[in-house]
This record gives C-alpha cells, structure tokens and sequence, in this order.
C-alpha cells in the first residue's frame, strides 16, 4: 500500500519506534545486506542495487495487489489490533455502550458469517423500497440525501470542509461524484484496455443485479443504462491533474447560485432531509453539476432509479452474503490483482477501524505507543525543521519578503505524533451485538455523516486528526498547516535504534523532510501559515518555482510505470516535489546532527554517506501486481517507488559523490536538467 495518502489537497508519511510490549515483538536490522542486487551499479539503477534480490525473492501474498515495507509493518499491528478486538468480544464485563463494549459488539457482528448467509440481501430491502417509491424530484433528492448518510457515495459528493479562504471556519461543500469505476478516465478512453474493463463493470452489474433475482435480460439492460448515466457524469467530471489547483475547487457561492447552476436537482428537499440551513457553500467543480442538471433532466426517472439501486448493492456487497462478496471480489481483482480475498477477521478488522478508529485508536496505545515515543519522534521533527529553516533562509532564488513568510509558515506548523490529545466521542453511535452487521455499518455511518455535517458553520477544531492511530501512514494538511504521524507507523524499520544515525535519517528523515515539504509543494505553497488559501509569494519567485517545477514534470514523464503507462508528471508533482525536498533536508538534518560528534565508522563496507542513501531506498521497497500498477498509473499521485528512489538521487549531488557516480550515469541527471527548489 502506498505510505502517503491524501489529506486535502496533499499527501506525507514518517516512521518513528513504538515501546512497549509491541516494539518488544520488532527485530531492528538497520539495513539488510541480503535485500541488494550487487550485480547491479547504483549508478545504473539505485533502487534495484538496494532491493534487487529482495524483489526477486518475495512473492507477493494472494490476498495483497501489493507488498512491501508498509504492508509487513501493517501485518504486525493487524495481530495486535486482531488481539484487541477479540478480546473486546469476548469481554462480557464491559460496561453496555462504552467504547470497549462498542468494539466487541461490532467486531462481533462483523464475524457472524453464519448470519450474514440467512440474511443475503434483505438487509436492503429499506434502501430499494425507498428508491421504488420515488416519484418526484423532491423524493428524488431527498432519497439521494438518505442514501448519503448511510454511507452510499452515489450521484455527487456533499460534506463539511475547512474553508480554503477562511480557515478558522467549516462550510458545506458539493463536489463531483457518482462514478463505480476509480477515475473518470475509465468511461472516456478508447484504447482496449479501458474497453476491456467498461465490458467487465457491465457485466459485473448485470451478474450482481441477477443475484437480487433480477431476469438476466433486464439486467444486462439495466447495466448499460447504467454505464451510459456514469460516463455522462465522467464527461462533467475535472480530471486528477486539474483538480490538483486548490482554486480549481474553490468557487464559493449563495445556496441560490447553485440553484441555477442545478435547477432540476431540489436542493430544498435534499438540505431539508439533512436537517440543513446551508446559505453558502463550496461548489468544488460547477461545471459538473451543470452536467448532473443535464441528466437529470434528459435522463427517465426509471433509469436514475435504477442507478440508485446499483450504487446501493455495489457499495453492500463487500459486507452480504458470500455470493455477493465473490461477485464484488471478482471484479476487485481485474483492478487489484489479487489472487486470493482477505480472511474475514482481517476484513472485520479493517471495517472496525473505518467506523471506530479513535476508539480502536484508544485501546491500541494503551499497549504500544508511549509517552517516550511521542517524545523522541517529535526530537526527530524538530531536528528536520530547524534543516528546513536554515535552508530556506539560503535560497539564493528566493526574495527576503517570500523567505520570511515561508519562514513564518514553517514555524507554524502543527506537529501531531502518535494520537489525539482529545479522543472522539462515540456515545451517541448507538450498536446492536444482535442485529445483522449490515445494520450496524449503517448506524456508524450516519453517526459520522451527522458528526461531519454537525460541522458546518462552525470554527475549525484543529486538534482533530484526519488517520486513526492505528493507521500506517501519515500525512499534512494545507487547511490546517499541520503534519500528521499516527501510532501505527511509528515503529521499525523506519525508525530502527538499532541502526546508525546515517541510516534512520535516511530512512525515516527522508519521510519526515517529505511531509515537510508538502507544505511547501506545487499545491501546499498557495496556503499561508494559518491554512488560508493566499498568495504570498512575489511574481519572480513564482515564476522561478514553476520553471523549476516543470523540470520535475519533465523528469518523471519519461519514467514508466508499468506496461506502456508512463508516470503522469503533472498528477505526481506534489509527491515528487515533497519526496526531492523531503530528502535533501533530511540530509542536511543529518550533516546538523554529525556536528560535534567523532566520525561515523564504515559499516558492512559502506561509509555513512552511502547507508544514508540506502536506509532511504530499502525504506521503499515494494511490489505490485501490473493490474493495480495500472489503475495507479491514472489514480495515484504517487510515482512507483522505483522512481520515488531513483527520480530523488539523480538530482542530488551528494548521491553521485558518496557512490562515485559520473557524468553519463543513468543515476546523475545534467546539471541543465536537475531540479533545485528546496
């Protein structure tokens, strides 16, 4: 799984060592001799001279599209969280409602598979009786609006959000949606392949739709009516890259605006049955709901009927019966790759963090994550900040005015490691050990859908997390001008303190400089210190920062990520960008912290320089299937992490200086063509 995942309009990650029973479970190595391809020059291809054998050796799990560091970190806090949870459900001293009650009760439900076989689809039968019995415009929106808050993303997007232009406060925003398949692209492009996948959704609906009982006719019918209705959306719908520009997705407008950018769509009705007075919001892309006013008007009811039933199924599937858990798995894996389903506690597991992560969250770092840990990971942020400062105090590009302010946006950063200082409340989610699991998702779900729209028209809480701590990742958010390090990822081999400095800020630096950086990447830098969507830059530096900014783009267009797919440049500019500046500051970070102390000895036949860089490369190593490599290819903004290594070094001097590389070597780009922002 990819070790940044977005928050707003940007993404991060970091590692740091968890104590405690769990960290006592970790073997610190540092780096791993036997993962090397040393048939292979690092100035021909670093990431393969680093994790060459590695890759050669390590199958890739049935139940995985990917495998790699992350997910070797994710399988060992599974077990703990796995620990956890059964024992949450076998707990029958817990007191009734609380969190720990809370956790068993839904595990629990989640597990009965015997009962989820009795019940097959009747749990929907609510959600179609419903959709059957619209007739109007009014019950139109107002059954979108029900379907909404239970989870089911269909037609558009509506939530709360920090808004851009004033950050201490929460507005309502509408945004484009509708789709089931992973990006607009799929409905719009003609080669084979895109065609390929489009036959497979419609057959996927029309095998689905029959398992409802629905005669095979009608159901191949319905299917592609269905598809019709989501490639009109696609065709309204901003692409990746466009949605990339934060002023892209910010036109702030009158309730009424919308009402005539979208008169078929009764707005009324739909804010009336979230129980909304919205008088402003955010309409992130107008021109699609332009669109939606178009097929609302020239598509037939029956056929948005139809729609709404399939979105209802499609998002239940993974959670009915095992016929349509099969059925959903099989089309998964024309876009995963996966040869195999995770076992259902894994499953379980994971739906428990997504409705009670905080809770789960709770219990977790109780056990594994200690105050000393909080401590010595935010040691390590300082360290990679006060490298930020001084280096943005010597850009020789950059003007005194543009410094000072981006010097101000540094210092204001919000550092949160580990969890919350304030945990979620869950007492008004209300559970049911006895009901069908069904029915306990869908009052999770809209206990989070009236806690988010609860929001709106409120101050901002900025001590609220984005990730549950158990989560493997991490992130920054411009809204909030804050980075983000939850619990589960803080833990070897990241950070390993068994390992030498020039390793660790290899490793784990390079992650913390990344996030880091995204506060000051192609989309992160048109915010101000306090979240505001501001320019603060004079029009010189602007202009130099996207000269330089283009020179990435160039760079990582001609890397390919799989078959004939090239890495898309303009959608990864703010990864790349993030991961360019986020090791040249853990660099200096490092050279800061050598200071004062006696010389770092060759290990294992390398010097400090070299472990530094490969700490950095082994912190990358992944697989993945070439079906997922695909789908990432148009969805992620993340390069492959062969090019996360490799794209890095070759614009760094230091890299063909602690490796010998030349002039000519695939590992050492140009000077004409390095880039230099940070």
């Amino acid at each position: 799984m990819p070790r940044f995942t977005i928050a707003a309009c940007v993404l991060i990650t970091c590692a740091a060592l968890p104590a405690g029973a769990f960290a006592q479970e970790q073997q610190g190595h540092g780096i791993e001799l036997s993962y090397r391809d040393t048939t292979c020059a690092p100035c021909r291809d670093f990431f393969r001279y680093a994790n060459g054998t590695w890759d050669d050796r390590t199958p890739i799990p049935a139940a995985y599209s990917r495998y790699g560091v992350d997910r070797e970190i994710e399988d060992r806090s599974t077990e703990a969280l796995r620990k956890l949870l059964e024992q949450a459900a076998a707990d029958v001293t817990a007191p009734r409602g609380g969190n720990r009650w809370k956790l068993g009760a839904f595990y629990s439900s989640c597990m009965d598979s015997e009962r989820a076989e009795r019940e097959g689809a009747k749990p929907l039968a609510p959600a179609f009786a419903e959709i059957e019995a619209i007739r109007t415009p009014a019950a139109l929106a107002t059954t979108i609006a029900h379907l909404h808050a239970e989870g089911v993303p269909l037609a558009f997007g509506f939530r709360s959000q920090q808004d851009f232009k004033n950050s201490d406060q929460v507005i309502a925003v509408a945004a484009q949606g509708g789709l089931g398949l992973p990006d607009r692209d799929y409905y719009l492009k003609t080669d084979s392949t895109s065609v390929a996948l489009r036959d497979a959704y419609v057959g996927h609906i029309t095998r689905t739709f029959e398992l409802l009982g629905t005669p095979h006719a009608t159901a191949a019918a319905d299917a592609q009516r269905i598809l019709a209705l989501e490639t009109a959306l696609a065709k309204s719908s901003m692409t990746r890259v466009q949605r990339r520009d934060p002023n892209a997705v910010y036109h702030k407008m009158a309730l009424a605006e919308l009402r005539t950018l979208s008169p078929r769509f009764d707005w009324n009705a739909y804010l009336a049955a979230q129980g909304l007075h919205v008088t402003a919001l955010n309409v992130a892309q107008p021109e699609f709901f332009k669109g939606l006013n178009r097929e609302l008007t020239d598509v037939p009811l029956a056929d948005w009927k139809v729609y709404l039933r399939w979105h209802v199924v499609r998002d239940a599937a993974p959670i009915l019966s095992s016929a349509f858990v099969d059925e959903d798995f099989h089309f998964t894996q024309k876009l995963t790759g996966q040869r195999a389903m995770l076992p259902r506690w894994r499953r379980c597991l994971q739906a428990t963090d997504n409705e009670l992560g905080e809770a789960l969250g709770q219990e977790f770092v109780k056990l594994y994550f200690t105050p000393e840990n909080k401590a010595r990971t935010l040691d390590m942020v300082h360290n990679l900040e006060a490298a930020l400062k001084a280096r943005l105090g010597t850009l020789a590009w950059m003007s005194d005015s543009t410094k000072q302010a981006a010097i101000r946006k540094l210092a204001a950063f919000d550092n949160k490691i580990g969890y919350p200082d304030h945990w979620r409340d869950y007492s008004a989610l209300t559970l049911d050990r006895n009901s069908p699991y069904y029915a306990n998702v869908i009052r999770a779900e809209a206990f989070e859908w009236r806690r988010e729209l609860h929001k709106i028209g409120r101050p901002v809480d900025r001590t609220e997390w984005g990730m549950t701590p158990p989560t493997v990742n991490a992130y920054y958010n411009p809204t909030v001008n804050e980075i983000v390090f939850p619990a589960g990822i803080l833990q070897p081999p990241y950070y390993d303190p068994l390992a030498d400095d020039a390793y660790n800020y290899g490793s784990m630096g390079g992650t913390i400089g990344h996030e880091m950086t995204h506060g000051f990447d192609d989309s992160g830098r048109q915010f101000d210190a306090r979240g505001n969507l501001k320019d603060w830059w004079t029009p010189s530096d602007a202009e130099h920062y996207k000269a330089q900014a283009q020179r990435v783009v160039d760079e990582y267009n001609g890397f390919v990520a799989v078959d004939t797919f090239h890495v898309n440049g303009r959608l990864t500019l703010g990864e790349n960008i993030a991961d360019l500046g986020g090791l040249v500051v853990a660099w200096d970070a490092w050279q800061r912290a050598r200071v004062g102390k006696p010389p770092q000895p060759v290990i294992d036949g390398y010097t400090p320089e070299q472990r530094f860089f490969l700490g950095y490369a082994q912190s990358w190593r992944e697989k993945t299937r070439p079906e997922r490599a695909r789908v990432l290819a148009v969805t992620d903004p993340h390069s492959p992490e062969k090019w996360r290594v490799n794209g890095v070094v070759m614009n760094m001097p230091e890299f063909a200086r602690a490796f010998g590389c030349k002039q000519g070597d695939p590992m050492v780009l140009p000077d004409e063509q390095r880039a230099v922002i940070w």
